[in-house]
């Protein structure tokens, strides 16, 4: 028997990356998926590449109503959701002196708000079903520690480890787990972005800091997506029923807690 037979999961931000790693990986464990992306037509196509177990359904967290929207066809698809992880995200940088309003609010309507949002419309179904379940918020080791030019990112993934306590705390009680899982540096092509970034405000070369931050890795490495599915089904098996508002780091030994 797989560990997430029958199991139905909602993941954010899935048509790529970390997310479409996560959905892969519960397929092979028995579990269908709704792939779920404010970029439709990517979903679309990674989900028909995972095949019948996977669905495609368009989301922007920053919309109450397309949240909304996104919960009721998935459960009308599938039956119900049993799993959902919070994996859409924003990243940004600039120095203290340069962070603009818009910015702030556009990654804090992304991160915290959005992963709040997500999670209280699907929990709200898991407690009218009566059956419980488990939601799995993404933070980041950037959640743990302030850096000099990631602020509002750093700010965002802490607001999602509080989140995650809070929200843990209040749900266990309708048989709700809630956990998260705090990442290091993983590759990808979202690093693109993020070494565009460094470039610009530590005048180094493209792609200089990518081999830096992958080479202070006490591992050895960056991280790679699959470095994360493992956690991602213990969190949603029945095995992790005693777990309560943890945040998991899984880094190669970049922070310890």
């Amino acid at each position: 028997m797989k560990r997430l037979d029958g199991k139905i999961a909602l993941i954010t931000g899935a048509a790529r990356g970390i997310g479409l790693a996560f959905a892969k990986a519960y397929v092979r464990e028995g579990a269908k998926v709704a792939i779920a992306d404010i970029d439709i037509a990517r979903a679309r196509q990674s989900a028909g590449g995972i095949g019948e177990a996977a669905m495609a359904v368009e989301m922007d967290v920053t919309q109450q109503d397309s949240i909304e929207r996104a919960v009721a066809e998935t459960v009308d698809r599938f039956g119900r959701i049993d799993i959902l992880i919070n994996n859409a995200a924003l990243f940004t940088a600039a120095p203290i002196v340069e962070i603009g309003r818009t910015d702030y609010q556009r990654v804090f309507d992304i991160n915290v708000a959005g992963t709040l949002f997500t999670l209280q419309a699907v929990a709200r179904h898991m407690i009218e079903r009566g059956d419980g379940g488990k939601i799995i918020n993404m933070a980041s080791q950037a959640g743990r520690r302030g850096e000099p030019l990631v602020a509002v990112y750093c700010a965002t993934k802490a607001a999602v480890i509080s989140l995650t306590q809070s929200a843990g705390l209040d749900l266990i009680r309708h048989g709700i787990n809630v956990n998260a899982i705090a990442p290091g540096v993983v590759d990808g092509e979202h690093w693109d972005g993020v070494d565009a970034f460094f470039a610009k405000y530590e005048g180094k070369a493209p792609g200089q800091k990518k081999k830096e931050v992958g080479a202070a890795v006490p591992y050895g490495r960056m991280g790679t997506a699959q470095d994360l599915t493992g956690m991602a089904i213990f969190l949603a098996s029945d095995e992790a029923d005693y777990i309560v508002a943890q945040t998991y780091n899984v880094d190669g030994g970049q922070w310890m807690s």
